[in-house]
């Protein structure tokens, strides 16, 4: 509990205050409204399965994708707080809820982005199966198997069958992101604060 609310004031923090606030005046209002308007069933989703280890959908690296990392950050804490007054569990499992499927895996995800754009060419299938699929699904698993390392493993449940089940919900989460990453790329790039014309479509070099 102390590491997570460590975690989640060094992240609030950090992301206020750059002001994110100030990207809602152009084109990433609508996919802000829509993700506020829409997460928040994806992370309630646990709450209504048998009890053992809960499939949901993060979003956090498509937030990331989507806004950058600083007004993520705000965003998926709104998301938090909708997920604690709609649902029934309580603040402690929210609070570790929004720690480990969302604020960690958007930080990751902010941090291969950057280790993709250092060391790899700008393209677009970098950006989309790099960013979007391979990104995720590293992130996820990496946030997962944090979270694994931090709480004791659920009863019954071995270290291994633990990061299996990890393993297979990043990639589920994986497919999602780098879906609708293309579809975005190829529909609506201004609902991309991470995506860039000038960068990913630009004509190779002459010679």
């Amino acid at each position: 509990m102390t590491i997570e609310l460590l975690l989640t004031a060094v992240a609030l923090v950090a992301a206020l205050a750059v002001r994110p606030w100030r990207l809602l005046r152009g084109p990433l209002l609508t996919p802000t409204l829509a993700s506020a308007a829409l997460l928040p069933w994806c992370w309630l989703l646990p709450q209504h399965l048998p009890q053992g280890m809960a499939v949901q959908f993060s979003g956090a690296s498509l937030l990331v994708l989507m806004l950058g990392w600083p007004l993520a950050v705000p965003v998926l804490g709104g998301v938090a707080v909708a997920v604690w007054l709609l649902g029934h569990a309580s603040w402690e499992a929210v609070l570790s809820q929004w720690v480990w499927i969302g604020l960690v895996p958007a930080t990751l995800a902010l941090l291969i982005g950057w280790a993709l754009r250092r060391w790899l060419p700008p393209n677009v299938f970098i950006y989309t199966l790099g960013r979007g699929f391979l990104g995720t699904a590293v992130a996820l698993f990496a946030s997962g198997a944090l979270y694994e390392g931090v709480h004791h493993l659920m009863e019954g449940v071995t270290v291994h069958d633990a990061l299996v089940a990890r393993w297979l919900m990043a990639w589920g989460d994986a497919f999602l992101t780098g879906l609708f990453a293309a579809v975005f790329v190829a529909f609506a790039p201004q609902w991309l604060a991470t995506w860039s014309d000038e960068r990913y479509l630009r004509p190779p070099p002459k010679g």
